[in-house]
């Protein structure tokens, strides 16, 4: 039995009440989840932002990116 399914089936013989309190705490999880998500990208742009190299603008087409890659397209 997976975690999941083990997870269910002690959801499934709780009392209404309790229930309620267990989805306050799952609903913080998957905030707290979307909050590292958005602290990840924001961390990413800020050092894309505050990276000093000259090539940095420099571009490719998404061709040339495949190739360099050895994806077909």
């Amino acid at each position: 039995m997976s975690n999941r399914e083990e997870a269910k089936q002690i959801i499934d013989k709780l009392p209404e009440y309790k229930i309620e309190k267990l989805l306050l705490f799952l609903k913080g999880i998957e905030f707290d989840d979307e909050m590292e998500d958005d602290i990840f990208c924001e961390n990413m742009a800020q050092k894309y932002l505050n990276d000093d190299s000259p090539d940095k603008h420099d571009t490719i087409t998404i061709e040339e990116f495949a190739k360099q890659e050895d994806i077909v397209l």
